[in-house]
């Protein structure tokens, strides 16, 4: 099974500021090309204090220079913002010199925009003429990322891939991943269909298992109106958990699939195949950048032969 990295660029307390940040997701693109992994992609996300990147297709452009083999994309550009003839020439002049290294992750999230499906087969049928057709990979490399189960359809219709957020939604994706798989059949397309996945590893579970307490402090301190960086394990260690926090963070954890490195690639596995994925896109908040790629290293090693 192909296994991939979704970073979301996260402002921790180990790298507070978007320069540092920043710094650490380029890093990771590198590392993650040397461990094998066969994509990264780079979020986009606005007015945001806990993430740092609002442009993933400049994290694309810089990541790419940065590597040599690992395919890099965005995951994902939010389309309503952008006309799709500026997203067509941003991707496709980076096809241009990084000739099949470049995806086209393209998404919504909660945005209203009347003309989206509009604009995505518009991308996959001029991306189409940038790239070469491949068995491996989608028509014009796009990819539609969706969490609801909505948009699962019409990437199907078109020869698009489909990735779906588990980490955004952790119920329901069996459902997702089959309509869209349903629509490519019958649509005369090949399906490529990817489950993204948030995780947490680390050698001990006890470990682990204080990584997560982190990463749920953040992610209930976010769902209160408290957006900011990743906490460090000491600071989720001596914080004092209110019981509504602690009920958020039970039905958070819903969606974190966290132990040891066998213990987690089981998990990963099970998910993978209850959802018909091809392939599975990780993607791990810790606040110690060491943590995070001790994390992709171990799982490096056991999915990349």
């Amino acid at each position: 099974m192909r296994v991939s990295i979704l970073d979301q660029v996260p402002l921790t307390e180990h790298a507070p500021t978007r320069a540092a940040a920043l710094s650490s997701g380029l890093s990771l693109a590198q590392q993650a090309d040397e461990l094998g992994y066969h994509r990264i992609w780079y979020a986009e996300h606005h007015h945001s204090r806990s993430f740092a990147s609002p442009a993933p297709e400049m994290m694309t452009a810089l990541a790419l220079e940065r590597t040599q083999r690992i395919r890099i994309g965005t995951g994902a550009i939010l389309l309503p913002y952008y006309s799709a003839q500026k997203v067509l020439e941003v991707m496709g002049l980076l096809a241009m010199v990084h000739p099949d290294r470049v995806d086209t992750g393209l998404g919504r999230a909660s945005l209203n925009d009347p003309d989206y499906a509009t604009k995505v087969a518009s991308l996959v049928q001029e991306l189409g003429t940038v790239h070469e057709a491949s068995a491996n990979e989608p028509a014009g490399r796009v990819w539609v990322l969706g969490a609801g189960g909505s948009s699962a359809p019409l990437p199907g219709t078109l020869g698009a891939g489909y990735v779906h957020g588990h980490f955004l939604r952790p119920s329901g994706g069996e459902a997702a991943t089959a309509a869209y798989r349903e629509a490519a059949t019958r649509s005369g397309h090949t399906p490529h269909t990817v489950l993204a996945v948030r995780f947490v590893t680390a050698p001990t579970e006890e470990h682990a298992q204080a990584l997560a307490q982190a990463l749920l402090l953040w992610r209930v301190r976010k769902d209160f109106g408290d957006d900011g960086p990743v906490p460090s394990v000491t600071t989720a260690a001596n914080y004092r958990w209110s019981p509504q926090e602690i009920a958020r963070a039970q039905e958070r954890s819903r969606a974190l699939i966290v132990g040891t490195p066998s213990q987690v690639h089981a998990q990963l596995v099970t998910l993978a195949e209850a959802h018909g994925a091809d392939e599975l896109m990780l993607n791990t908040l810790v606040s110690n950048p060491e943590d995070r790629l001790e994390a992709y290293q171990l799982l490096a090693e056991r999915f990349i032969a």
